[in-house]
């Protein structure tokens, strides 16, 4: 069995009187694809975002690579590994698609305020190195040519790929993908599975995404977590969630099940 990259342990989130998350448990393997579901108001995002430290946990902890990371600010949880995307596209649209993902890299650059402000050889050095890991990473998500293009130029699909090599250039060892097929025709939809096969495959990237697109979400997820009210309510493989009868019940309705 795989490594767990990420563990949650019984996260609960409460505003007010409401419990936005319940007793929740959930991890993340080392090289995976699993994927969020559930109806609109079932705690996904929430979850998501005690994750990511924009929430802290009511009760539980949270575990990253072996650090527990609870309540940390979302930058250092960026800088210890894992990263995120988010519904609404959050691009830089005046900066070219290289600078927007080198925005993130500097995160990790080493060159501080007078070799920056001087020029220093290590900092010119470092800097070629940001510009040629750029195109690498503009090259893998298939925006290479668009390297000089602004942000808000690129067609919507690009622009969700590109928000992806962002996220990519923070080093992380697990990437969270906030709905990423939202507005994305079929074809794009395709390109976007197929480059999260790549990333798990290639860069050795754990995905965690949330997604309403069940197609989508069967074919790209080795497991798959369902959260209903707050509440875990179904966990396992694509083919053992999609068929249980709970989970068609509170998410799926009763035409997925007459269309199996």
């Amino acid at each position: 069995m795989s490594e767990n990259l990420l563990v949650a342990d019984s996260i609960t989130v409460r505003f007010g009187g409401l419990t936005a998350v319940s007793d929740v448990s959930f991890t993340i393997p080392d090289r995976s694809v699993v994927s969020l579901i559930g109806p609109n108001g079932a705690g996904k995002t929430t979850f998501f975002n005690v994750l990511t430290g924009l929430y802290k946990p009511t009760e539980g902890a949270v575990g990253l690579l072996g650090d527990d990371i609870t309540g940390l600010a979302p930058h250092k949880i960026a800088h210890m590994g894992l990263a995120r995307t988010f519904q609404n596209i959050r691009l830089f649209g005046l900066m070219t698609a290289e600078e927007n993902v080198m925005v993130a890299m500097h995160s990790h650059m080493k060159a501080g305020v007078f070799s920056t402000f001087f020029g220093t050889p290590g900092q010119r050095k470092e800097e070629a190195k940001a510009h040629a890991d750029a195109q690498e990473l503009l090259n893998f998500v298939g925006l290479g040519k668009f390297r000089d293009e602004y942000a808000r130029n690129l067609p919507y699909g690009d622009q969700r790929r590109l928000e992806v090599a962002r996220a990519l250039a923070l080093k992380p060892k697990i990437l969270l993908l906030d709905e990423p097929t939202a507005g994305m025709n079929p074809r794009e939809k395709e390109d976007l599975a197929d480059l999260i096969g790549g990333i798990k495959d290639q860069l050795g990237v754990s995905i965690l995404l949330i997604e309403h697109h069940i197609d989508f979400v069967r074919r790209v997820s080795e497991r798959i977590t369902v959260l209903d009210r707050g509440a875990k309510i179904a966990e396992g493989t694509p083919d053992e969630v999609l068929s249980n009868e709970q989970v068609i019940t509170a998410y799926l309705g009763t035409a997925h099940k007459a269309g199996k």
